[in-house]
């Protein structure tokens, strides 16, 4: 499990965090929603060791890895996917997928089949170069390229953005898989209170860099979140 517990995060002497506190169980998703600017991105960057938080834990799977490198905390199980996607636009899908091998447990070293099971369009241009896909199919490598290091945690920033609809739906049957067919745990940012009810056990609203509104996504009142999502 993941527990994120009353950190917080400054960008020189800007709070960007306030004691925020969210956790993440396997087989389920946890959605973290909120307008811009809210600080959702930088709670995943933190998690992933990117920013240094100031005060506050962050635990996976009983350990503490409040102060590990990036690095380490992918080849502990997470799994990332930024916003932007950001995969490398000179290479092409299969090089694209074999940059996440690096951080795979021992003795998995090859690119997942299943990978291809989950984004067939994948198998189809693996000799094409990132840059030359669209943004839909950029996302689903982006996706899939986090899954080649095998997580169990995998955490996803705004995966709908600029996406259509086609894919979208993709996305969703992918999350909904991995999560109660494979019992990964899922931490996805959206801005889109739809989607992520749709798929969320649990959800957390941030307001200013603090969690505003927490609870389980079929418990918490809907008038209520799409109001702090209007603040």
């Amino acid at each position: 499990m993941l527990d994120v517990a009353d950190i917080d995060l400054f960008y020189g002497a800007s709070r960007c965090l306030r004691g925020v506190s969210v956790q993440a169980e396997p087989g389920k998703v946890t959605a973290i929603l909120g307008r811009n600017g809210v600080g959702k991105s930088s709670l995943l960057r933190a998690i992933m060791g990117l920013e240094r938080v100031r005060a506050g834990a962050i635990r996976w799977e009983g350990k503490d890895i409040t102060a590990l490198p990036p690095a380490e905390r992918a080849r502990a199980g997470i799994g990332y996917v930024p916003q932007g996607r950001e995969i490398f636009p000179f290479l092409t899908v299969q090089e694209n997928l074999e940059t996440a091998l690096a951080a795979a447990p021992r003795g998995h070293k090859s690119i997942p089949g299943e990978i291809f099971d989950l984004f067939p369009i994948l198998r189809q241009f693996l000799r094409r170069r990132g840059g030359d896909l669209s943004g839909g199919q950029q996302q689903q490598l982006a996706i899939g390229r986090a899954l080649c290091a095998r997580p169990r945690l995998l955490i996803l920033d705004e995966p709908t953005e600029g996406i259509q609809p086609s894919v979208i739906k993709d996305i969703a049957r992918v999350i909904r898989h991995l999560s109660r067919d494979r019992g990964m745990a899922v931490v996805l940012v959206e801005q889109y209170y739809d989607f992520a009810r749709e798929l969320a056990d649990s959800i957390a609203v941030m307001v200013r860099g603090e969690v505003a509104l927490a609870g389980q996504g079929t418990e918490l009142d809907e008038s209520a979140v799409r109001k702090l999502l209007t603040v």
